[in-house]
């Protein structure tokens, strides 16, 4: 089932959007799979193709990753990816530009992930509204930025919300009662629960704290739930399954782009996607 028109230009924008695409997913009795690949690898052109084979096979909301210098949640899989993308020379303008053509071939929302010290030097006089702006010219349904605190999130939430974008915060398992209660609040499009802490990377097992945290986010919130970090595999996509709304794959997804490109990701997906259904 899908949320969108599949015809290239179909609107894929939007909070709510994002909101419909995962719980259309759950509608069909599965979890919805969401796939992040940074832009700028290996080049842009094969970034942009890699997300459209993403969508093609199954994904049904892509992470499109803006390379940082500074990174902070990121495993070596990502950070390296993410380095070859800023020796290119690639900046943010570039990004945009890229997803604004993703955006315009696939049927399925896509939402920037970066971190926020390059939403607030973004150009223009107001930095944050600039971003916001190119965000939703290119397309993009929203922003996960891992570093915002939900509750010093207001500056950007205000310019977000101007501009139709969706804005997913992350809840970790060592989260406050009061942390979780400002990120079920402020988050919209869905909730990124982290599997476990550290950075992102593959993972042989998923960590036994990710239910926990998911039950807690949900005390709270009928907004759907996403668990990341570690998800590697199909049998980890099932596990997930089986008690959150989405199922978020990065690392796995990034080296098989670097390994077979378009073609990789898409088996990968396929994989993933049967995970999810089962």
């Amino acid at each position: 089932m899908s949320v969108t028109d599949p015809r290239p230009g179909a609107t894929t924008t939007g909070p709510h959007t994002t909101t419909a695409a995962i719980r259309a997913a759950n509608d069909a009795g599965r979890a919805a799979l969401v796939i992040y690949l940074p832009a700028g690898f290996p080049d842009l052109d094969t970034s942009r193709a890699c997300l459209e084979a993403a969508a093609d096979a199954g994904a049904d909301l892509l992470e499109v990753g803006f390379p940082y210098s500074d990174p902070l949640m990121d495993g070596p899989t990502i950070q390296s990816a993410n380095q070859v993308a800023l020796d290119h020379g690639y900046t943010p303008a570039d990004d945009f530009a890229m997803c604004g053509r993703l955006t315009a071939s696939v049927g399925v929302p896509a939402l920037v992930m970066t971190y926020y010290n390059l939403a607030w030097h973004y150009g223009g006089t107001d930095r944050l509204e600039s971003f916001a702006a190119a965000a939703r010219d290119a397309g993009l349904a929203g922003a996960i930025l891992p570093d915002l605190p939900a509750d010093e999130g207001g500056p950007w939430l205000s310019r977000a919300a101007a501009h139709d974008l969706a804005t997913v915060f992350l809840a970790a398992p060592t989260s406050t009662d009061t942390r979780l209660d400002a990120v079920a609040e402020a988050s919209t499009g869905f909730v990124y629960a982290t599997s476990t802490l550290g950075v992102t990377g593959e993972r042989r097992s998923l960590s036994a704290t990710a239910a926990p945290l998911v039950a807690r986010i949900r005390e709270r919130t009928a907004k759907p739930v996403g668990v990341g970090i570690g998800v590697t595999s199909a049998e980890h996509a099932a596990e997930v399954a089986g008690f959150a709304d989405g199922v978020i794959v990065g690392s796995a997804a990034v080296r098989a782009a670097g390994q077979r490109g378009p073609a990789g990701v898409a088996t990968l997906v396929r994989d993933l996607a049967a995970g999810c259904r089962r």
